[in-house]
């Protein structure tokens, strides 16, 4: 028989009794959708769960909250390992589990690993993430960084809760800003050749684009240099391409990202994709002429204006590449498409989420994250310049001061929607104040504990004859609670699309470890309390590898 999960068990068995009570006809209409909530207190000692059903229903239901919920207790069905139900505060009630459901939690992340806590909740719903997504014309930088952690753990956590996800890279190898970034490059591979080439003005003037020119020159001499401007600058343009990409390639593998599929843009005018988006929509009657250009009537559809997708000089806007794009993405199958932006794309949701519902598709169906500004500072102080890169702090010069771990711990560890301030000093700091390392310590503590009851000749009983009875002490209680917080904390950030809630989880199972580290004697001259101890530790160490698994962060056996 399967084990109960919670909070939905109780869920469960409250609509089971509000049914009860409509059907006898104490509830004068149907409760099936009242909208209310099942909760962890705030207030540990009110129990392991809340509902506010009562307080929810109790006008409708012509009577007082604390009438209803007493109702509502007197017609529960049978819950596994629930002890008690009570009436609290204006008509709350309280649920308290019996400590043998988390003797339960830890036979279960005991034995079957980080991967105890998975579910097939989602596995109806094929769900594409798209990120990072930068254009091929320079290296990271530390605001892409974001995006490529957040991407990735939503990724990850979706996965997690059962969706088949697909990540994907999407590159706009076509249009103006590849014109501008070919013309660049091709002056400073002229320059390091020796002659006297200026960058356009309107183009890139990071020192990297020098450094690549230097690399085209002397991978290539002056091959290139003899050729007709529009074959050189095809040639420079292939080049540079590769070695964006290859740059963006190498810096996301330092961070472990990876991606399904990259997707070019160009490809989509190859096949003509972008011609036959608006061809579908023309057809769909949401295109007109004015001033020479065409319009897209994206007013129709929410948007604050219409929008221009033909320049009245026959080129199209970059809207037009992008509603094709997502065009394809539907196309291909996914139910659900995630894209990470930054911040400066946030007025572009409605336009684009206009596009598609004009194509016949539920806007609903894309959603936008958003990714705030990334500030980087050194010992609290803000660093303004890169030595290395000229105007801004590049991905991989951040990777190589603090390392990959610090970099996803730290991107993830707040709200996407909120601007962080990333501290070098402190990311790189080897102490219980910093946060990476207070998680990964409590890891290697876990696999301390286990070399070092090895070391004393302890062999673990098998879990089927250790007495986990003997696990009452207030710490170990707090680790086998938070324990059993992880498939709802993983639920809960998959659905809200929110990584901060697993490293702050993270940190919680952390604190929760180390007290009991520090509080009670694991090795002890009492065989049968070392016994449950160590199986607590190994518990324990599932519900740590699973979130440090989920956030991309490496589990050290020693530190």
């Amino acid at each position: 028989m399967p084990a109960p999960a919670y909070p939905e068990t109780i869920r469960d068995a409250i609509s089971h009794a509000l049914g009860s009570l409509y059907g006898d006809g104490s509830l004068p209409s149907d409760p099936a959708e009242w909208q209310f909530v099942v909760e962890r207190p705030r207030d540990r000692t009110h129990g392991d769960w809340a509902t506010n059903a009562a307080l929810v229903g109790a006008g409708r239901a012509g009577m007082s909250p604390r009438h209803l919920a007493a109702l509502l207790v007197e017609h529960l069905p049978e819950v596994p390992f629930l002890v008690s139900a009570e009436i609290a505060g204006p008509g709350f009630v309280n649920f308290t589990l019996s400590g043998d459901w988390y003797l339960e939690v830890l036979r279960r992340a005991a034995t079957e690993g980080p991967d105890h806590a998975r579910t097939d909740d989602g596995a109806g719903e094929r769900i594409q993430v798209e990120f990072v997504s930068v254009n091929p014309n320079g290296p990271l930088h530390i605001g892409h960084a974001r995006g490529g952690v957040v991407g990735d753990v939503i990724a990850r956590l979706l996965g997690y809760v059962g969706h088949p996800v697909q990540r994907e890279y999407y590159y706009n190898d076509a249009g103006a800003q590849m014109t501008r970034y070919a013309a660049s490059l091709d002056a400073a591979y002229r320059r390091a050749l020796g002659e006297n080439a200026e960058i356009p003005e309107d183009g890139y003037h990071g020192e990297y684009v020098t450094e690549w020119g230097a690399e085209l020159a002397a991978e290539r001499g002056d091959a290139l240099a003899v050729l007709p401007e529009g074959d050189r600058l095809a040639e420079v343009l292939a080049w540079g391409l590769a070695r964006a990409m290859g740059d963006i390639e190498e810096t996301l593998a330092m961070v472990r990202i990876p991606f399904d599929a990259w997707f070019s843009e160009q490809t989509l005018h190859d096949r003509g994709e972008v011609d036959e988006a608006l061809r579908r929509l023309e057809a769909a009657g949401y295109l007109y002429r004015e001033e020479g250009a065409t319009w897209f009537r994206s007013s129709a559809f929410g948007d604050e204006k219409d929008r221009v997708v033909v320049t009245s000089d026959g080129r199209y806007t970059y809207i037009v590449p992008d509603i094709a794009y997502h065009l394809d993405k539907f196309e291909r199958g996914f139910d659900r498409v995630i894209n990470i932006w930054g911040a400066d794309h946030h007025g572009y949701i409605p336009r684009l989420k206009a596009s598609l519902e004009a194509l016949g598709f539920d806007p609903g169906r894309l959603e936008i994250v958003i990714t705030q500004l990334v500030n980087i500072a050194r010992a609290g102080e803000p660093v303004r310049m890169s030595t290395r890169a000229g105007e801004f702090i590049t991905f991989r010069e951040v990777v190589d001061e603090v390392g990959a771990d610090a970099v996803r711990y730290f991107l993830a560890a707040y709200s996407p929607d909120t601007p962080i301030t990333f501290d070098l000093d402190e990311a790189k700091r080897q102490s219980m104040d910093n946060p990476v390392y207070y998680l990964q310590y409590a890891h290697a503590r876990m696999r301390s504990l286990e070399d070092y009851a090895a070391g004393q000749g302890v062999r673990r009983l098998p879990l089927a004859d250790t007495d986990l009875s003997l696990l009452v002490h207030p710490a170990e209680i707090e680790v086998l609670k938070q324990c059993d917080r992880l498939r709802e904390e993983v639920r809960e950030a998959a659905l809200r699309r929110a990584p901060h809630r697993i490293t702050a989880y993270g940190y919680d199972v952390a604190t929760a470890f180390h007290r009991f580290y520090t509080d009670c004697r694991i090795v002890t001259d009492d065989e049968a309390l070392t016994h449950a101890r160590l199986w607590l530790v190994e518990a324990a160490k599932s519900v740590m590898l699973a979130t440090l698994g989920l956030l991309g962060i490496t589990a050290p056996d020693r530190m």
